[in-house]
């Protein structure tokens, strides 16, 4: 029995031996700077009785300094007699080298000021002759955070709004090649890197978030073709009370204030007839609401005082209009006549319950913009939150279903050709 155990022991002992030299292998060996003025302070009546202390005045001081989270960025500074004698710039963590209290004046003092992207800025100081052996600077996190960036794009006008934990402080510039939006104590959410890279349209070519410190640098590039110089940028705050969030919309208006995009709007909701909204057509829509969020999606297409507001409040007009019956209908039953004012505000503030919306915005986008942005045209308006790769994959699941649909339905008129003949 004992030398069934033997085996099994030695395979623990030899585990816990590389699990502990793995631990070992990861840890971030400290830095040793040797953090002294190079001057000796001014000789005093202390030094004649140091010899009473010799532990305190003649032995080596070392100061061992980390940050949590680990890795910051550490500004150093030896300050005597309220004048800086060094600075250096290191990372944490870090062993500091200080002279020896007989070599130093009672107040000389070192400042420590920690610095890591997405944490507030925290500086310490300590006397040299009362410095304790280790220090750990604790960071806190910035107090706001950018949880969402929702791009809109329809019929050329953008707006980018930015989500948000706390009513943000902005600086808004303008540059040649676009603009920079800087959001002051704010960090960025871990997930936004791949939203932001996905936004795209014909005004917007690019937009990327860079942590400078406690701010945080949004910075947006005109897309190619684009006339930056016929663009006027519109800034607006409000708040979202379901899910307290604060929102920072940016609207790009073109210089006619839209209304060449107005009457392209008026002409393409013309010739939206019955066949987009019916047939197969309506498989499409049944199965794109039913894959995305019904939350965001009611955010979405419900009023809320964006550019895109009266072209949805137009199609959804029109949806009633070319619908059976001249109603629109809700996948709850209900029923609004779309030539009675409050019952076409009713049906908008329920919009995303209105069969046919979306296969019907499916084809207003179609007749406004070209193939390459159609996609990330139609996200903007009804799923501006969700990120491009998961609205094309419901995209693709909806038209999958209008496929079948077509299929079956030709296969129908062929079995009813061959039995009429």
């Amino acid at each position: 029995m004992a030398t069934g155990k033997a085996p099994l022991l030695r395979r623990l002992a030899a585990s816990l031996l590389l699990a502990c030299c793995a631990a070992g292998a990861t840890e971030v060996q400290a830095e040793t700077l040797v953090f002294e003025p190079g001057e000796r302070a001014s000789w005093s009546l202390r030094n004649v009785f140091a010899f009473l202390r010799p532990g305190h005045f003649y032995r080596a001081r070392r100061l061992h300094v980390e940050t949590t989270p680990p890795g910051a960025t550490l500004d150093l500074f030896y300050v005597r007699s309220g004048f800086q004698k060094r600075y250096e710039q290191t990372t944490a963590p870090v062993d500091l080298v200080l002279p020896r209290c007989i070599e130093a004046s009672p107040r000389d003092s070192v400042t420590i000021r920690a610095l890591a992207d997405g944490y507030r800025q925290t500086t310490m100081h300590v006397r040299v002759c009362a410095t304790p052996r280790e220090m750990v600077v604790q960071l806190d996190p910035l107090p706001n955070t950018l949880r969402a960036v929702a791009h809109t794009y329809f019929s050329g006008r953008a707006s980018l709004g930015f989500l948000l934990d706390e009513s943000p402080t902005v600086r808004l510039q303008e540059a040649a090649g676009g603009f920079s939006v800087i959001l002051a104590e704010t960090a960025e959410a871990v997930e936004l890197e791949d939203a932001l890279r996905a936004i795209h349209s014909p005004l917007v070519g690019q937009v990327a978030a860079r942590q400078l410190g406690e701010d945080l640098l949004v910075e947006v590039e005109w897309a190619n073709g684009a006339s930056p110089d016929a663009v006027e940028l519109r800034s607006r705050q409000d708040h979202d009370a379901v899910r307290n969030l604060y929102r920072y919309s940016i609207d790009l208006v073109p210089g006619d204030r839209g209304a060449l995009a107005v009457e392209r709007a008026r002409t393409a909701l013309a010739r939206i007839g019955p066949e987009d909204v019916t047939g197969c057509p309506a498989f499409f829509d049944a199965e794109l609401r039913a894959v995305l969020d019904r939350a965001a999606l009611a955010r979405a297409l419900r009023p809320r005082g964006d550019f895109t507001d009266p072209f949805l409040r137009a199609a959804l007009r029109r949806l009633g209009e070319i619908s059976p019956g001249g109603v629109i209908r809700l996948a709850d039953g209900a029923r609004y006549r779309p030539s009675e004012p409050l019952e076409l505000a009713a049906a908008a503030s329920e919009a995303a319950l209105a069969e046919g919306y979306l296969a019907l915005l499916r084809r207003f986008v179609e007749e406004l913009e070209p193939a390459p942005y159609r996609v990330e045209t139609l996200r903007s308006l009804v799923a501006p939150e969700l990120s491009p790769s998961a609205f094309s994959a419901a995209v693709s699941r909806a038209e999958q279903r209008e496929l079948r649909c077509r299929g079956s339905a030709r296969s129908e008129r062929r079995d009813a050709g061959r039995w009429l003949g």
